[in-house]
């Protein structure tokens, strides 16, 4: 009774090619386990993150003057969002976010979406919810985009950009 199943499964899946590599995996300049393992750095930056671990987060991001942070402002004259470049000055940012209150990072990891740009460059991309209370933010949950530009540097995977955007609110339909 279940062999004609899954002979039609078998089938189905054959012409429809879900076995077979699609072209877009065949151009990919990164493998699947190297992408597993920027997923996996990425999961390490959350948890870091919700711990508080100045030191350790200090480790996962690129040292250099091109480092870049995109987050909320305190400064006034900065507008509502600013970017921080270099790696003192986003050690410094994630700090003062750090040390103002409650921040917990929730991913959305079942739509955390990693590729490859280059040999030595990816791009993740994750919808999460963020809880905050620096540079005048009410402490409750709201919706964020965070994609991170990853740079392999030796053996490692840093962050070289980190661009958190909050959702705007979804508009109201006017009748």
């Amino acid at each position: 009774m279940h062999r004609p199943l899954l002979a039609a499964a078998t089938t189905l899946a054959l012409s429809t090619g879900f076995f077979l590599p699609d072209s877009a995996a065949a151009n990919e300049p990164l493998d699947t386990q190297t992408l597993n393992t920027i997923k996996a750095e990425f999961g390490k930056l959350m948890e870091l993150a919700n711990k508080h671990d100045f030191e350790a987060l200090h480790g996962m991001f690129w040292q250099s003057p091109s480092a870049l942070l995109v987050a909320k402002s305190a400064i006034p004259s900065e507008g509502s969002w600013a970017s921080i470049w270099g790696s003192g000055a986003v050690d410094q940012k994630l700090h003062d976010i750090g040390t103002s209150g409650p921040v917990v990072l929730e991913p959305d990891y079942a739509k955390l979406k990693v590729v490859g740009l280059t040999h030595d460059v990816a791009e993740s991309y994750v919808p999460m919810t963020i809880t905050v209370s620096y540079a005048g933010q009410s402490g409750t949950p709201k919706p964020f985009l965070m994609i991170i530009n990853w740079l392999r540097v030796q053996e490692d995977w840093k962050v070289a950009a980190e661009i958190i955007l909050p959702v705007p609110p979804t508009p109201t339909a006017k009748n």
